[in-house]
């Protein structure tokens, strides 16, 4: 297994359109390029609120365009649609000046909601290593005469942070869940091991308070 570095970032955009239909986005003229991340807030159209809503990005693809998203109203989880509110819903237009104060509280309590969402349920933004950007995993065979699998590291590094994402949600489970304290510290050393199994991919994260952190022992 080797790393060489010959893939660059992948960038993709939402677009203005309404409630209900996709746009084309390889045809409309406005596209904007946008760096995503998982754990960023976007704007999208979601079916059960039946309005476009505030979401969080779970899961990105590989060309670093949201794939899934999480509603921060219902808490539904949806692919990506790419409809977002109007220029003039954005700029506040539709707003009377009698319910512009309300508007604004209404603005800051929903921006509090979505960073406690985000911290309690461990979709954090999160950084893969400059040294990383644009490299590659090689896996090669031991046995000549085999294909050898290239993946973007962006790609890899997702998956990693997906499931340290989910590990970090259901350790949060295991604590509030009515069970046995016995049982829950069995089901948390279960968890501190893949944690310390992981430790390994610890080099392509950007921030040690993202890294994955075991018992201390055979990481």
């Amino acid at each position: 297994m080797s790393l060489s570095g010959t893939i660059g970032r992948g960038a993709a955009a939402g677009v203005s359109s309404s409630p209900g239909s996709v746009p084309n986005l390889a045809e409309d003229s406005r596209l904007v390029t946008e760096n995503w991340r998982v754990g960023k807030t976007i704007e999208d159209f979601c079916r059960p609120c039946k309005s476009v809503r505030a979401h969080t990005i779970t899961l990105l693809d590989e060309t670093g365009r949201p794939e899934r998203v999480l509603c921060d109203t219902c808490g539904s989880q949806h692919n990506y649609r790419a409809v977002t509110r109007s220029a003039e819903e954005r700029s506040g237009s539709l707003v009377t000046d009698s319910s512009e104060p309300e508007a604004s509280q209404s603005g800051e309590l929903e921006t509090l909601l979505r960073r406690i969402l985000r911290e309690e349920t461990g979709w954090t933004p999160t950084a893969l290593a400059d040294k990383w950007k644009g490299g590659e995993l090689v896996l090669r065979p031991g046995k000549a005469g085999l294909q050898e699998k290239r993946i973007p590291i962006e790609v890899f590094f997702r998956k990693i942070v997906s499931i340290r994402n989910k590990l970090r949600v259901l350790e949060q489970q295991v604590h509030a869940a009515d069970v046995p304290d016995e049982l829950k510290l069995r089901l948390q050393g279960y968890i501190t091991g893949c944690y310390g199994t992981l430790t390994s991919f610890n080099v392509l994260f950007a921030n040690e308070d993202d890294r994955f952190h075991g018992t201390g022992k055979d990481e």
